[in-house]
């Protein structure tokens, strides 16, 4: 593959964490609105599946989505979350609860479509990737757990698949997207050379790029959702328990 001795820059991304949410959200500040709703926007996914999970129908889940983003947009939830100990998935989880088990008549009593659409939810996506398992064990907690954890992955590999495009990488990454979930000792890197035309040691190097690339994108993903650093590690290992 011809090389290129120019370096374009990485696209830039907004950063969106828990914090300015945490930090503003008393206040009712413009930036902190816009941290709130950007970080429900793409964590939609979970709530929707929780929802289901606990016996709603498809109607009845999409209504009560929106409106539990609502009433978290409007209301002064975030005055009772602990800076300290606050992570996103969390607080997501509990305020949901408290929603579905206090204000579900409330909200139902709101005529269907007479509410502002704040998250477009593609039910279609979501009702075929929920996760529900027929095994009665699966709690509704476990749904969301596992979806939080999905969701947070595909953000993490869009937002890789985006800096490969910006830099006129997109097939490289796409001959290559599969390595991150494969055993070094199990990626074919003849084949994906013969592909793309380069040695084998030069896409061994570029698997090891794309790797190191993706596990710093994680690690910025979830600190996004947490309040500090500190807890990046705990929320990494809760993470991959979702899926055991």
């Amino acid at each position: 593959m011809p090389g290129d001795n120019s370096t374009p820059q990485r696209p830039v991304f907004v950063t969106t964490r828990w914090t300015v949410v945490l930090t503003a959200g008393r206040s009712r500040s413009a930036d902190a609105r816009g941290a709130m709703e950007k970080l429900c926007r793409t964590y939609w996914h979970p709530i929707y599946a929780f929802v289901r999970r606990r016996g709603y129908s498809v109607e009845d889940a999409q209504d009560l989505t929106q409106e539990f983003f609502a009433r978290l947009l409007e209301k002064k939830w975030l005055d009772d979350v602990d800076p300290v100990k606050g992570r996103f998935r969390s607080f997501l989880l509990t305020s949901l609860k408290h929603f579905l088990a206090n204000e579900w008549d409330k909200a139902r009593a709101q005529k269907r479509g007479g509410g502002q659409v704040l998250i477009p939810i593609d039910v279609k996506t979501a009702e075929s990737s929920c996760g529900f398992e027929p095994a009665d064990n699966v709690t509704a907690e476990k749904i969301f757990e596992r979806r939080w954890a999905l969701t947070l992955l595909d953000q993490v590999l869009q937002r890789l698949r985006e800096e490969y495009l910006h830099e006129g990488k997109g097939r490289l990454f796409e001959q290559l997207k599969p390595t991150l979930t494969e055993a070094s000792r199990s990626v074919a890197y003849a084949e994906i050379a013969k592909r793309l035309e380069m040695s084998e040691g030069a896409v061994k190097v570029a698997v090891h790029r794309l790797r190191q690339r993706y596990r710093n994108l994680l690690r910025e993903e979830i600190a996004h959702t947490v309040a500090s650093d500190d807890e990046v590690e705990d929320e990494i290992h809760s993470l991959f328990a979702a899926f055991q």
